[in-house]
């Protein structure tokens, strides 16, 4: 049967049943609760009043060996928040997410100036997500403007933060560059979703997420690098390479195109500049590789002077249309779709059900028109149009993917008559440039993500109204809560998987999760703040894996991660390690309502084939493979 040992985690470290350590009998989460000196929000006041500073980590020029660049890193006071995923848990618990940001960014622009981190080294400052997606983005400009001339800065930012407020983050970056400085991509090939926005954001630098580096080759691997290069090789930008810890991922790194890196084996986090190597300078892209395609005022007023355009009834705009939207179903996941239709009614019942596929098969969709929500359809992001507003006139759909880029860009000439025979003049175009500025064009104009979004009431291609939210689910197999795979999505997903490692010669490893004590979160702090911590909890499953595993909820607090491709003579070490971090992931405190809380964590492992060949043997009851487990 699955080793299931529970794991314990304290404030002090992580053990479980058969282990050496901790020494120390381990806290349950709720004596951890009844403990009044590990309160977070006190903690949390004394750290805001002044108590963080920060640690520079060099980043390399792996051809020279010569330091280019420091990245700022947050530590809090000794204590309970000196590390800062603590800190910023902590924060964005009480509420104080943004406060916490912007201390961190003065303390790292303070320390720079301090230890003399000044031109021509550059120092790499994170936003946090969360901070963009609420935050008015005029207080990253007033500090942008504040800061010393002196320094040098390039800003991290995902693509959660673009994701979550295109429109003001585009405008934002623009800005940030007009005063000197540069732009980071961070957590390159965790998601799928950091390909598609690369041309959108059109970063200086590219950063590497370390599992591509500490990983295993593998199609996603090789999907992420084929879009980063051919990015690179398009606008000049550097790829930098996180977590080189040895000199096989060393390797690794200059394999994949990096020439930046950063690690331990290049230098830990210290209060000062780095004295083993010596110092260079970072030369980021020319000004001119970024620059925006000035007086654009729509996607149509994007297309080059002297292109020939066509006239065409809206009947082939429409099957134009349609073909662009299969092209994006083709490129996949790592696809942004823009479109216009001039009015929310033209938005129709089809209309809703081709977007709907579209929303669960790629990156990133928006949709906007008069009278169209801040989100049309789940997962679709959109904005309402002003009467004036020349896109009002226009209908565009834009497709751009790492290697695809193509865009029907189309101006109402006002004929009269019925609807599909109404008379356009447009352009198809394949010319990357052109389709990256008429989608910058569209995301422009769309509303930040609302929380909760609405449901608007749109008819559906079925009889009858519908929840469009189901509907959606049907189409995509997402657990709602979570955003993981739901059961059936899961379960068809590993069935997949088990052939592949019955047919193929490699190994597959499948872990069960299970989660005790969110029943007692509930009584304690209410339903929404369990699941809350559920969905915290999912992310930490999802972060401890690569790209290409799989990880689902089965049923409530019971969750599944499959790991292929592993060598049959490292499977039973490989799954031991995994599922450790995994236990050790979930089994760390969360943060409710401002207080610690454990969840006891059973990690059970088998593998495939070996111990089941197929789904049910593998998720049923508990087995060891090979001895593998957590002791």
């Amino acid at each position: 049967m699955l080793n299931t040992l529970p794991t314990w985690i304290s404030p002090f470290g992580v053990g479980s049943a058969g282990s050496a350590w901790p020494r120390t009998p381990p806290r349950r989460w709720d004596d951890v609760l009844r403990d009044p000196s590990h309160s977070p929000a006190a903690a949390l006041d004394r750290v805001l009043a002044g108590q963080i500073r920060s640690v520079f980590q060099p980043i390399v020029d792996l051809d020279s060996d010569a330091v280019v660049a420091y990245e700022a890193l947050a530590r809090g006071p000794e204590g309970p928040l000196e590390r800062p995923d603590a800190m910023f848990a902590a924060a964005r618990a009480a509420g104080r997410l943004p406060e916490l940001d912007e201390a961190c960014r003065a303390a790292a622009f303070r320390g720079a100036v301090n230890h003399g981190l000044l031109a021509p080294t550059t120092v790499f400052v994170n936003v946090e997500p969360e901070v963009l997606d609420t935050a008015p983005l005029a207080d990253l400009l007033a500090i942008a403007a504040a800061t010393p001339r002196e320094l040098r800065i390039v800003l991290e930012v995902t693509e959660r933060a673009l994701a979550a407020r295109p429109a003001e983050l585009l405008r934002t970056v623009e800005r940030v560059r007009s005063l000197g400085w540069g732009i980071a991509l961070d957590d390159v090939g965790a998601d799928p979703m950091s390909l598609s926005f690369m041309p959108l954001l059109r970063p200086d630098v590219v950063k590497l997420d370390l599992r591509l580096v500490q990983g295993r080759p593998g199609p996603a691997v090789a999907q992420v690098m084929n879009a980063v290069n051919a990015y690179a090789e398009r606008t000049g930008a550097l790829i930098l390479a996180e977590g080189i810890e040895t000199e096989t991922h060393l390797a690794t790194a200059r394999s994949l195109g990096a020439s930046l890196g950063q690690g331990w084996l290049l230098g830990r986090p210290a209060d000062g500049p780095a004295t083993h190597r010596r110092s260079g300078e970072l030369r980021l892209p020319p000004a001119e590789c970024h620059s925006s395609h000035h007086g654009a005022e729509s996607p149509f007023a994007c297309l080059p002077p002297g292109t020939q355009l066509r006239k065409a009834p809206k009947s082939l705009l429409v099957e134009l249309s349609k073909q662009l939207e299969r092209e994006a179903l083709r490129v996949g996941e790592t696809c942004v779709v823009a479109a216009t239709f001039q009015e929310s009614r033209h938005f129709t019942a089809a209309t809703v059900h081709r977007y709907a596929e579209l929303a669960g098969a790629t990156g990133f969709v928006c949709a906007v028109g008069e009278g169209l929500d801040v989100e049309p359809l789940p997962g679709i992001r959109g904005a309402t149009l002003a009467p004036t507003d020349p896109v009002r006139g226009e209908w565009d759909v834009t497709v751009l993917g790492p290697h695809f880029a193509a865009a029907l860009l189309a101006r109402d000439l006002g004929s009269t008559g019925p609807d599909l025979e109404r008379e356009f003049e447009y352009a198809l175009t394949y010319h990357r440039t052109t389709v990256v500025h008429a989608t910058r064009a569209l995301l422009s104009r769309v509303a930040p993500a609302e929380t909760p979004p609405p449901v608007p009431s749109i008819p559906s291609p079925r009889s009858g109204d519908v929840d469009h939210r189901s509907r959606l689910e049907e189409l995509t197999g997402t657990d709602p809560l979570t955003g993981l795979p739901a059961r059936l999505r899961t379960q068809e997903l590993l069935e997949v998987a088990t052939w592949d490692a019955r047919t193929g010669g490699s190994v597959l490893a499948v872990a069960t999760v299970d989660l005790d004590g969110l029943g007692s979160v509930a009584d304690r702090f209410g339903r929404p703040a369990a699941d809350e911590l559920l969905r915290a909890a999912a992310h930490r499953l999802r972060a401890q894996l690569r790209h290409g595993d799989l990880v689902g909820r089965l049923d409530g607090t019971r969750f599944v991660a499959a790991i292929p491709g592993l060598s049959p003579a490292t499977a039973t070490s490989e799954t031991a390690r995994i599922a450790s971090g995994l236990a050790e992931a979930v089994g760390a405190p969360f943060v409710v309502a401002g207080r610690p809380v454990v969840l006891d964590v059973r990690v059970g492992t088998a593998l495939c084939p070996g111990d089941g060949d197929d789904v049910p043997a593998l998720l049923g009851p508990a087995r060891t493979p090979g001895g593998a487990g957590l002791s």
